[in-house]
C-alpha cells in the first residue's frame, strides 16, 4: 500500500525523493518496479545529479564504491558524466573508475569545463578523449612529482600599474614565484615590502593566484588600478556590504539569489543562460571552465570562507591599503602545497615545480572584464 501511494505521486516529487538518496539506495530503487525504473532513466528528471554531486564535492571523504562503475547501469543518464569529468579527483578518473563511451562534443565539453582555455594548446591532432586523459593524467603526473619534461616554459602574466601586461616565462625546473615577483618588486623600487597573495579562482585541477604589494601609497601614480580590477570587479560588492556612494547600480553579491553548493552552480541551470547585468556592465558565473566549489559563484564573491578576494573596505584593501607597483598572476597545480588561511597573504617559499602556464586566453577566461592599454608578449612596453 505504501509503495502504491509513493508511485502515485507526481514524476517530478519521486524524482526529487530519490535524489537524497545514496547511490546504493538509489540503484536498488530503481529496479523495484517498471515506473520507478522509467523515472531513474529519465534525462530530464534524472535524480541520479545530486547524490553524484555530494560524492564529487566531499573533497575530506572517499566516494562510494558503486561510482566506479557506474558508466555499466542503463539507468543513469549519460550527461551525468559530464559532472563526474569535471569534478572528480584526476588519480580516480585516471586509475579506479570505468570511463564510458561518448561522444567526440561531449568530451570536448569535458575539457572546457575542466581545464583552462591556455591548455588547449596540448591537444594536436587525435580524439578530445584522447587530449582529455592527457591532460589529467599531466596535471596528476605534475603535482605528485617535480618533472617537467611535458612543459619546460612556464608562462605567466604581470599586470604593470600603466595599464599594460606582459606575458613572460620562466623555466619550469626552478620556477619560483617568489623569488621572481622579488625581482619584479625590486625594479619598482618596492623590495622592502612584503608580499602578498590571493588565491584568485580554484578550479579542479589548477588554482590562480596573484601576487602583490598591499601598502599605503606614498602617491597615487603607484597604485596599480589593474590589479583592484581584475580582483574586483567594477560595481560588484561583497555579500552585506553596502554600494558605494550609494550608487543604486552597484551590484551587491546578496542580490544574486543563487544556492551554494547546490546542484544549479552547474552549466545549463537558469544562470548560465541568463546574465546579470549593469548599466554599462555583464557578469556571467564563470562555467568554462568550471570553478571548485570554494569558488563556484566565480566571480561573484561565493560565501565558502575561501574567498578572501573580498577583504576590502570601499576603494581600499584591508587597513585601508591599495595595491601598489606590478602584480604577477601564475597557475599552481591543486595537488601542491597551499599555505595556511591564516598565512596566505604573506608567504615565504610556495614550493617549486608544482605551477602551469597562465596565458592570455586564461586570463580573458577569468577575467573578461579587464579592459588593458597593451598586452606585450615579452618583456618590455611593447614599442
Amino acid at each position: 500500500m505504501v509503495s502504491n501511494s509513493f508511485e502515485s505521486l507526481p514524476v517530478e516529487l519521486i524524482a526529487d525523493i530519490l535524489s537524497e538518496l545514496d547511490l546504493e539506495s538509489l540503484i536498488t530503487v530503481s529496479y523495484l518496479s517498471h515506473r520507478l525504473h522509467a523515472i531513474c532513466s529519465d534525462s530530464s528528471l534524472n535524480p541520479w545529479r545530486r547524490p553524484i554531486l555530494r560524492n564529487l564535492r566531499d573533497s575530506n571523504s572517499e566516494y562510494e564504491l558503486l561510482l566506479r562503475h557506474l558508466c555499466f547501469r542503463t539507468t543513469v543518464p549519460r550527461q551525468n558524466w559530464l559532472e563526474i569529468l569535471s569534478i572528480a579527483k584526476p588519480s580516480y578518473l585516471l586509475f579506479e573508475a570505468s570511463l564510458p563511451n561518448l561522444r567526440e562534443s561531449e568530451w570536448e565539453e569535458a575539457f572546457r569545463r575542466r581545464f583552462i582555455p591556455g591548455w588547449k594548446r596540448h591537444r594536436k591532432d587525435g580524439s578530445w578523449r584522447a587530449a582529455f586523459l592527457k591532460m589529467l593524467y599531466r596535471t596528476w603526473h605534475r603535482s605528485e612529482t617535480s618533472c617537467t619534461s611535458d612543459e619546460a616554459w612556464t608562462k605567466y602574466i604581470v599586470l604593470s600599474r600603466r595599464g599594460t601586461a606582459n606575458q613572460l616565462d620562466g623555466a619550469s625546473r626552478g620556477f619560483d614565484p617568489i623569488t621572481i615577483f622579488n625581482e619584479i618588486k625590486f625594479q619598482d623600487g618596492l623590495a622592502e615590502l612584503p608580499t602578498c597573495i590571493r588565491r584568485v579562482v580554484e578550479f579542479a585541477d589548477v588554482r590562480i593566484i596573484a601576487l602583490g604589494v598591499l601598502h599605503k601609497p606614498r602617491s597615487r601614480l603607484s597604485v596599480n588600478d589593474n590589479a583592484r580590477t581584475f580582483l574586483h570587479p567594477p560595481g560588484m560588492r561583497r555579500e552585506g556590504e553596502a554600494s558605494q556612494n550609494g550608487d543604486p547600480h552597484s551590484m551587491n553579491a546578496s542580490q544574486v539569489s543563487f544556492d551554494h553548493m547546490h546542484e544549479d552552480s552547474l552549466p545549463g541551470s537558469s544562470y548560465d543562460r541568463e546574465p546579470l547585468v549593469r548599466p554599462d556592465e555583464k557578469y556571467r558565473r564563470l562555467t568554462h571552465p568550471l570553478p571548485a566549489p570554494s569558488h563556484s559563484k566565480y566571480p561573484f564573491y561565493t560565501p565558502s570562507g575561501d574567498d578572501r578576494r573580498w577583504l576590502v573596505n570601499g576603494d581600499l584593501e584591508e587597513g585601508g591599503m591599495q595595491w601598489i607597483g606590478s602584480m604577477m598572476i601564475t597557475a599552481q597545480l591543486v595537488g601542491s602545497r597551499w599555505p595556511p588561511m591564516q598565512n596566505e597573504d604573506f608567504v615565504i617559499d610556495m614550493g617549486r615545480g608544482h605551477f602551469a602556464s597562465f596565458t592570455w586566453a586564461d586570463l580573458e577566461a577569468i577575467a573578461p572584464w579587464l579592459e588593458l592599454t597593451a598586452k606585450v608578449d615579452g618583456p618590455g612596453l611593447g614599442h
